[in-house]
């Protein structure tokens, strides 16, 4: 559908439902053909965009509401022209059908042939023979008989409750719009259901060229004059929408009498029919997903569960490092601490026993000068002579005793009278060195 054009002049529109600012506006469009001469020089081209602008020209004191290429071709250029009014329509055909328009820089003229729209509307025998030679329609049944009117290119903003807020066409908006000419038995709006695009395979959300959401209807009398006075007010118009500041859009729609039997008893049984084994198949496809996604919950709780037993597994293996390395820590500080007092107590015994050795020397040394001095004791006791006599012998040399002064004689020698005197021989140590303070004495 062509996207909606602004309306300034609404004095032509007629209500369709004016509590939601919808009326029906009359179509005012005309082709216009402009037959183009055969070019005689190779590379020079006619352009679309000064034809159109000696066509805006050509029509007096008036403009064009909208001006389009529909269609263009080597012989012929065909332009789509609307106006504001369908009054206007005569005098633009006048100021425009059988002229001529001449181009800079061609000798040739240009004719100019302009008509009104024909507009793509079903007549009422259209369907009359349509149902009449139809084998597989019933015309006692609903649906089956030229009752349902087929409505495409309807703006959804325009039909959605005002007091929703949503931008989504409601039934109620359609059979209040609608049932103005006769009393509406049942009407549907395919997009509105969530089913219907996979039962049919369509995309029910068509966009204009204008990025408006346009939609497709059904709407079913009860009644066939509410059917023929519903198609003969919508023949040859357009909707408009008037909003409350006065402003005025228009949008062309396509209307066509349902040939589908799309609101037979026969047809809603079906869609009913496949909605609820949808409806059913999307329950199991959600009970699927609930089910994987508990699934998925379970699995990802016990990888959680895993993880945190790795973790506290991990922790265990760390604090055991830890401790293991504390006590190979302590272990080592023990044996360290151990060889260090072993050192210690080591040299405290080597330094005691240095200390036993030097006191037993010493001991040895006391004892040895105890024995000497009893020894040289027992000697000199020995060694007196009574009367103090004194030998007649020759002097010892190195004899201490043996003053040089004396004749010979020795301190300590036995006298004659001691000599015949039989007495043990004396007992002398043997030492390796006299010691200190001990004098040589002679055995002689």
């Amino acid at each position: 559908m062509a996207a909606a054009t602004i309306v300034h002049d609404t004095s032509e529109a007629v209500e369709l439902c004016p509590a939601y600012g919808l009326y029906l506006k009359p179509i005012t469009k005309m082709t216009i053909s402009v037959a183009l001469p055969q070019l005689k020089q190779p590379g020079k081209s006619i352009s679309n965009w000064e034809v159109m602008e000696r066509l805006k020209g050509m029509v007096h004191n008036h403009q064009f509401s909208t001006l389009r290429i529909s269609k263009s071709t080597m012989d012929f250029i065909r332009f789509e022209g609307e106006v504001e009014n369908k009054s206007l329509v005569k005098s633009f055909l006048a100021c425009l059908d059988g002229k001529t328009i001449k181009l800079s820089g061609f000798s040739d003229i240009l004719k100019v042939r302009a008509a009104e729209f024909k507009i793509d509307f079903p007549t009422r025998h259209d369907w009359d023979s349509f149902f009449r030679d139809a084998k597989d329609m019933n015309e006692t049944l609903p649906g089956e008989r030229p009752d349902t009117i087929h409505l495409e290119g309807l703006p959804c903003k325009w039909f959605a409750l005002k007091e929703s807020g949503s931008e989504k066409p409601s039934e109620d908006v359609l059979v209040k719009v609608f049932e103005k000419f006769g009393e509406i038995r049942n009407v549907d709006i395919p997009m509105l259901d969530p089913y219907r695009e996979e039962m049919t395979g369509r995309n029910f959300h068509t966009f204009s060229f204008g990025g408006h959401l346009n939609f497709e209807a059904y709407v079913q009398y009860r009644e066939y004059v509410g059917f023929i006075q519903a198609m003969s007010a919508l023949r040859g118009m357009k909707l408009m929408y008037k909003g409350e500041d006065g402003k005025a859009v228009a949008c062309n729609i396509k209307v066509s009498f349902d040939s589908t039997k799309h609101l037979s008893d026969a047809s809603i049984k079906k869609r009913q029919l496949e909605r609820q084994k949808l409806q059913e198949l999307e329950q199991q496809r959600e009970e699927q997903k609930r089910r994987e996604k508990e699934a998925e919950e379970r699995q990802r709780a016990e990888e959680r569960k895993q993880k945190e037993l790795e973790e506290l597994e991990r922790e265990r293996k760390r604090e055991e490092k830890l401790r293991k390395r504390e006590q190979k820590q302590r272990d080592r500080e023990l044996r360290r601490n151990q060889k260090k007092l072993e050192k210690l107590q080591a040299e405290e015994q080597k330094q005691l026993q240095e200390k036993i050795k030097l006191e037993e020397r010493k001991l040895l040394l006391a004892q040895r000068n105890l024995q000497s001095i009893r020894l040289i004791a027992e000697l000199l006791s020995r060694a007196k002579v009574p009367g103090g006599s004194l030998c007649r012998r020759q002097p010892h040399p190195g004899c201490p005793r043996c003053p040089p002064l004396k004749r010979g004689w020795c301190h300590g020698a036995v006298s004659p009278r001691a000599a015949a005197v039989p007495t043990k021989p004396a007992l002398v140590p043997r030492m390796t060195a006299p010691a200190r303070g001990v004098a040589l004495v002679c055995r002689s």
